[in-house]
């Protein structure tokens, strides 16, 4: 069983009545989001979808979504958006804005993004700004980690264990991972 956190362990109540919160939550998100660490191991997840119905479905803040996420982040197309159920945190902070109309974005499972970081799967295009070009797939490895504001264009891999220092933009691939990159635009700054 992976760790738990502390004051957020399950109570005996509360492991005989997670069947029933399960049940009571289905109609709000898809069910392979209502399982994973979050859901299973703590108390978090269900906060989590408590906050998304009220703030999301009830008070219309933002557009519902299929998995719990706060009411300050925006996903274009949530079909388009691959990532694991024990990461549902990513989508907790304010600001994340993960714009893939015309192409993927996958997050390997463990990477953490943090507040106002861009991932982007498409660009206007410059001599109609109106329309967009065809949009690229943007992967993320596993255990990769965003720092603060930071934005990822379009067609970009980060291999695993990529850790992308705060304020930067990532404008091309990094598909070795191991790897400290930070500036505008990103670059290499050490091996891990």
């Amino acid at each position: 069983m992976s760790q738990m956190i502390a004051g957020h362990r399950p109570t005996r109540l509360f492991r005989w009545l997670r069947p029933a919160l399960k049940w009571l939550l289905r109609p709000f998100f898809a069910p392979q989001y209502l399982s994973g660490r979050f859901f299973d191991d703590h108390l978090s997840g269900y906060r989590w979808a408590i906050r998304a119905i009220w703030q999301r479905n009830i008070l219309r803040l933002a557009r519902p979504l299929p998995f719990p996420a706060n009411h300050a982040i925006s996903i274009s197309n949530p079909r388009n958006l691959i990532f694991h159920p024990d990461d549902l945190n990513n989508f907790q902070s304010f600001g994340i804005y993960l714009q893939n109309i015309g192409g993927t974005i996958t997050i390997g499972r463990g990477c953490y993004i943090a507040p106002n970081v861009g991932i982007i799967t498409t660009n206007h295009n410059f001599l109609a700004l109106d329309d967009h070009i065809e949009g690229e797939d943007v992967v993320l490895g596993e255990g990769c980690w965003l720092g603060m504001n930071t934005v990822v264009l379009p067609g970009v891999v980060l291999g695993n264990n990529t850790i992308v220092g705060a304020g930067s933009v990532v404008t091309k691939s990094f598909p070795k991972g191991k790897c400290i990159i930070a500036g505008n635009p990103a670059r290499f700054i050490r091996d891990l």
